[in-house]
């Protein structure tokens, strides 16, 4: 479930409590958590709801201003049920103070260099880590497309690898495009100087 910056930093104020979404099965379960820009999620509840109940709280709760515009975000068809979805904030996300750690043990960096491994094997498309981590740690803010396009491919699924490297602590997301994180840098200087005394 994805929560606009805006409504995800409500979540970790108090301010926004629950979320409205028309789908025609529910995409979240009650109890589970998930990233968002503002930390850690987690899904309260879930019920069905009739849109023509929704009130002025509800709207102000889901960080609209009003009933109109809460009912303006929802997506899909007209006759698909609408959720009315819990939210609390857990806490910081946990990447943050993983990517942060930039003093890796000898132990460390093989652990994360079997993780990219096995990334690498299941990938449909060849090995991709390494070469994407370089990528990133070469161009800090480079839009997403421009950096999928220097490597031929499309730009959702080049994302999707980046988010697999950003949950292993080794980039981060900004606004346009991306950074290495420091346990990425660190990771990168270590297997260097490791290829270097080879």
């Amino acid at each position: 479930m994805l929560l606009p910056r805006k409504i995800a930093q409500g979540v970790a104020d108090g301010t926004v409590t629950v979320a409205f979404r028309r789908w025609a099965a529910p995409r979240v379960l009650e109890g589970s958590e998930f990233h968002t820009v503002a930390g850690m999620v987690r899904i309260s509840s879930i019920t069905t709801v009739d849109p023509d109940g929704i009130t002025e709280d509800d709207a102000r709760r889901a960080g609209a201003v009003s009933v109109a515009e809460a009912l303006a975000t929802l997506r899909g068809s007209p006759g698909q049920p609408v959720f009315r979805i819990g939210l609390e904030w857990v806490g910081e996300d946990p990447r943050i103070a993983l990517s942060s750690d930039a003093d890796l043990s000898a132990d460390t960096v093989s652990e994360i260099a079997q993780q990219l491994e096995r990334l690498d094997a299941r990938s449909s498309h060849g090995p991709w880590t390494r070469r994407i981590l370089q990528l990133v740690a070469d161009n800090p803010g480079r839009r997403a497309p421009d950096l999928a396009e220097s490597l031929g491919r499309e730009t959702q699924p080049f994302k999707r690898d980046v988010r697999k490297l950003k949950n292993l602590g080794l980039t981060h997301s900004l606004d346009v495009g991306y950074r290495i994180s420091p346990r990425g840098a660190a990771f990168l200087a270590a297997t260097k100087r490791t290829a270097g005394g080879a």
